[in-house]
């Protein structure tokens, strides 16, 4: 998924695992029929679950304004991995228009809450933020981005406690992948001066104690840092 200055490595470890959990969804929502089948087999439309996030907004918007007969399912999909893109494009009120309906047509998306609750979090919308990713936690209480969506969001609002238990769970259930997402971005922020190696030690969670104590501390890390050592 894009790799833009900017968004932060985990956000878009978090988009690229939606993605990655998408497709899976999307494959298993057509193995039944033939439509979205057939409908991806034109160019734009089967852009709409490719990882290039550039072509993923026309894509999608082929694929729903098209004359394919989509499910419910396939609907909800579509409008998911559009909102990712324009998320990525920091259009969050277009992605929130996209995340509404995608959970509307599949109110156990837990992936697409999870989102939802990133792309509110990013608008300050803390609450509702809130709401979305403990849906999300209910339905799928082993999402390590779930938890680190919700570890950022008691980290902003000084529940410090909870935020470090959230990151923490977020390391047990992401692995090794996560574990050094956090790594590199707390090496970033000069709070862990360890090897970038995917291992829970102590020097890592007392890095993580010192940044939940700074609402300014991201454990996430900007791509450009750290796209070689957590790929």
């Amino acid at each position: 998924m894009r790799w833009g200055k900017g968004l932060k490595a985990g956000w878009q470890g978090s988009l690229r695992s939606a993605v990655a959990s998408l497709l899976v969804l999307f494959t298993a929502a057509i193995l039944p029929g033939a439509a979205i089948a057939d409908a991806t087999s034109n160019d734009a439309a089967s852009d709409c679950f490719n990882e290039n996030s550039a072509r993923r907004i026309p894509g999608c918007t082929a694929l729903l304004d098209g004359s394919a007969k989509l499910s419910a399912n396939e609907r909800s999909l579509a409008h998911a991995m559009r909102a990712l893109a324009y998320a990525l494009q920091a259009q969050y009120e277009l992605a929130l228009r996209d995340y509404d309906e995608a959970i509307r047509l599949k109110p156990d998306f837990d992936v697409a809450l999870n989102n939802r609750a990133w792309a509110l979090f990013k608008m300050n919308r803390y609450a509702e933020a809130m709401r979305d990713v403990e849906k999300a936690l209910r339905m799928a209480p082993w999402s390590a981005h779930a938890f680190d969506t919700r570890a950022h969001l008691h980290q902003v609002e000084g529940r410090l406690q909870k935020a470090l238990s959230d990151y923490l769970l977020a390391m047990r259930f992401g692995g090794e992948k996560l574990v050094k997402l956090y790594q590199c971005g707390l090496e970033a922020n000069g709070l862990f001066k360890g090897p970038i190696d995917g291992v829970e030690s102590e020097d890592l969670r007392k890095a993580l104690v010192s940044c939940v104590r700074d609402k300014s501390c991201d454990p996430l890390p900007p791509d450009e840092e750290c796209r070689r050592p957590t790929s």
